[in-house]
């Protein structure tokens, strides 16, 4: 895309916010192109189009993390030196759930219908197999194992293709933010219904609790679903470049594994938010 010449990972690192901008014109560029050429296939396309938008970016970032790891020695400068990648990934994942957001809110519901279908039926999937009288514990349990089963299909994916683990991302970057705009668009409709259309603050205050409410326990989430993209990737990178014949190819292995490892914590993390204290607030 014209946007891929003029942003690289170089820059990136250097203006993360960019790419918030970035993920959200690549989003909404996908939403309308599949709705206008493949309606009743919108809620995927709209995924594959984001995707083959931003698979560039993703695996120059790759090969740059991959590169730092043959001349980095010290683990803790190497670590920094990806969070400054995973920054701006993630402001690239933001403008994608942003996006998402916005036009599950704003378009009329046929149109929403189409592009958010598979979605839609993703999330009541989910709603079922935790609905119900179902022990803390044992809920923590399922969504913690839900969430491993998403990271391995991360790494498996960045393994692979490489810049695989896009795919994954962004199709949860579509999911929550079709949660959040059914959240933000039933209470509107709840509060239009009792109060009319006086209050335009309620408004501003409904969509920051449908951000929030997600944002608690899907931020460490998606962190972890990108570092372990980061792992599978850079040993992806490793092996089409002919490093693991390189004596440095342990110390590769050693970074991916620990950036494993930190991906396992975030979920640890992200599955108590979500068990015990997201339902305290909301």
């Amino acid at each position: 895309m014209v946007i891929e010449s003029i942003m690289n990972p170089l820059k990136a690192e250097k203006k993360p916010w960019d790419m918030f901008f970035i993920g959200f014109v690549y989003s909404t560029i996908a939403v309308f192109l599949s709705l206008w050429i493949f309606k009743t296939q919108a809620s995927l396309v709209m995924v594959f189009l984001t995707v083959m938008a931003a698979i560039p970016i993703v695996y120059d970032t790759m090969k740059l993390e991959e590169g730092k790891d043959l001349k980095i020695m010290n683990e803790g400068t190497l670590l920094k030196e990806h969070n400054k990648a995973l920054l701006f990934l993630m402001f690239l994942f933001l403008g994608i759930t942003i996006s998402a957001t916005l036009w599950y809110v704003i378009l009329p519901s046929s149109y929403v219908s189409y592009l958010f279908q598979e979605q839609t039926q993703t999330i009541t999937s989910i709603n079922q197999q935790i609905s119900g009288k179902v022990v803390q514990f044992d809920l923590f349990s399922k969504i913690l194992f839900n969430n491993i089963k998403v990271l391995a299909f991360s790494v498996l994916f960045s393994f692979i293709y490489s810049a695989g683990a896009i795919f994954i991302l962004t199709w949860n970057a579509s999911v929550i933010g079709a949660a959040i705009g059914n959240f933000i668009r039933s209470r509107m409709s709840d509060y239009v219904a009792t109060v009319g259309l006086t209050k335009l603050g309620a408004y501003f205050q409904i969509v920051s609790l449908g951000l929030l409410r997600y944002a608690i326990h899907g931020i460490p989430e998606i962190l972890a679903y990108f570092y372990g993209g980061l792992a599978g990737g850079i040993i992806s990178i490793a092996i089409i470049r002919h490093h693991f014949t390189s004596k440095k190819f342990s110390n590769i292995i050693i970074d991916s594994s620990e950036l494993l490892i930190i991906s396992i914590g975030f979920l640890l993390i992200a599955a108590i938010l979500e068990v015990y204290v997201t339902p305290l607030l909301f």
